[in-house]
């Protein structure tokens, strides 16, 4: 079947209202949360339910339509960037919750229900789905599946791959698939696949259904938020919480310019004149909390901090999170446009990781405001640029690309949860070896043999590592390449 029959075939599948093929309607689907690169699609098809996903699959399939799944278009790597001779899949019509179960403290959802939506479903029940990305409001579980997304709280409850037993979806050539278990078992026999679907974006399998584990609200949370006169002072605190034997709920930091930034947009109360912010929280029986906030208070002490404040109530606890959570947003009214990074580094290292980007702002000319999951490393250094201005984007490339082959030299890796997308394919040369990337090709090639799901993201082709001198020599030392364009 040839594109042109495809796309007919489309249409009598879909109908005009799940198919979008004028130029004018595509505008919504150009990008995702990486703003600075877009593309249009061939088409974008809208399937109802999951029957009609998989026959969209299979028509694809068989017309040899590249395939790029979309959720809500939140992710920050270019993941859902269109093909321009591909069909972007959007899964947004498959929206519900389809069964909650509080015995099990499971609930089986449909890819495109929103995260914080099977939060307020179980809520009745006592119950809520623990990770919680800052976009929770508008991300998709299909997309939280697809970047194994963590958020504020992935230190104590883990990220997606902790809270999901199973998911069923389809082969590039729409064939259902079922992985780990749809029924809630602890274990399912064969390989684990359901892992290497996990974060796997887009590149293996589209996910049509969901069964996530859900978590007991804790009767009682706390949260410091401690002020610090370093930005070094508030990196040692985090290494002492953790060494102290401590597992906080959630434990982020916040440099001066992204406080000053969220203070502007939510008016949270923060302490303007910190050079960083650390929000320490604990949960649990109030007893329990009672005393971990004591514990955690002395030890923020013991590293400096200048001023700390605890939550009286859960209407204060929530403005203490409310900057954190608005980051993103509010790092608009800084800059026209940002790149957001990703790399994760040894939490031991986040003082050394924190002090080499200053430097890199006056390397390269621009300025970056860092928040991030400190308990876990994970850093998102917000590089502030103008995307009117090639140069400027230029710069931001660069700066990117340094950032993240220093958390490689540092012992981290270039994303925690964000995904590969194509932002970071150059950086993929960097942090593994040739033979690894034969190995992630491989994967991709015994799952998608034709190469349809979502084409030239997430692995390197080895031809742009060696063309560009990207491969990682282990025993050498970094290269330090300004990164490609798609």
């Amino acid at each position: 079947m040839a594109a042109p029959q495809g796309l007919q075939a489309l249409r009598k599948l879909l109908g005009p209202e799940g198919l979008i093929e004028r130029a004018g309607g595509f505008g919504p689907y150009e990008c995702d949360g990486l703003s600075a690169y877009r593309a249009r699609p061939l088409a974008v098809a809208i399937p109802a339910d999951a029957e009609q996903l998989g026959a969209v699959l299979r028509i694809c399939h068989e017309a040899e339509l590249p395939i790029v799944p979309r959720g809500a278009g939140t992710g920050l790597s270019g993941g859902a960037l269109p093909h321009p001779q591909g069909i972007t899949l959007s899964l947004a019509r498959l929206n519900h919750i389809l069964a909650l179960d509080p015995a099990s403290r499971t609930a089986r959802v449909q890819c495109g229900v929103r995260n914080l939506a099977i939060s307020q479903a179980a809520a009745a029940h006592g119950l809520y789905y623990a990770p919680d990305p800052s976009s929770q409001i508008a991300c998709t579980i299909g997309g939280n599946v697809a970047e194994n997304a963590g958020g504020v709280h992935c230190l104590k409850y883990g990220l997606t791959l902790h809270n999901v037993l199973g998911l069923r979806g389809f082969t590039a050539a729409g064939e259902p698939i079922e992985l780990g278990s749809m029924a809630g078992a602890l274990d399912s026999p064969g390989a684990d696949l359901l892992a290497l679907a996990i974060g796997s974006e887009g590149l293996l399998c589209v996910v049509s259904e969901v069964l996530v584990r859900l978590t007991p609200k804790p009767p009682e949370a706390r949260c410091l938020l401690a002020s610090f006169g370093t930005v070094t002072q508030a990196a040692q605190a985090v290494c002492a919480l953790i060494a102290s034997g401590l597992t906080p709920a959630g434990l982020e930091m916040m440099d001066q310019a992204m406080t000053r930034a969220a203070e502007d947009f939510v008016h949270a109360g923060y302490d303007l004149e910190a050079a960083a912010l650390l929000l320490c929280e604990s949960d649990g029986a109030p007893e329990t909390v009672a005393a971990e906030i004591e514990q955690m208070r002395a030890v923020l002490q013991a590293c400096g901090a200048t001023r700390i404040e605890e939550s009286r109530d859960e209407a204060e606890r929530a403005r203490f999170w409310s900057g954190r959570k608005n980051a993103f947003p509010a790092s608009g009214r800084m800059s026209p446009d940002y790149l957001c990074m990703d790399a994760s580094i040894p939490r031991a290292r986040l003082a050394e990781m924190l002090a080499a980007i200053e430097a890199m702002q006056t390397q390269w000319g621009l300025r970056c405001a860092n928040v991030f999951h400190a308990g876990d490393g994970n850093l998102h250094p917000l590089i502030l640029f103008d995307g009117k201005d090639p140069e400027q984007l230029r710069r931001a490339e660069g700066f990117g690309a340094q950032i993240l082959e220093t958390a490689v030299a540092m012992g981290g890796s270039i994303t925690g949860e964000h995904g590969v997308g194509v932002e970071k394919l150059s950086s993929m040369c960097v942090q593994f070896s040739r033979a690894e990337l034969e190995r992630f090709q491989g994967l991709k090639q015994a799952w998608d043999p034709a190469g349809r799901l979502n084409p030239g993201k997430a692995i390197p082709e080895l031809r742009r590592c060696a063309e560009g001198g990207k491969l990682w020599v282990r025993e050498g030392k970094l290269p330090h390449p300004e990164l490609e364009r798609f």
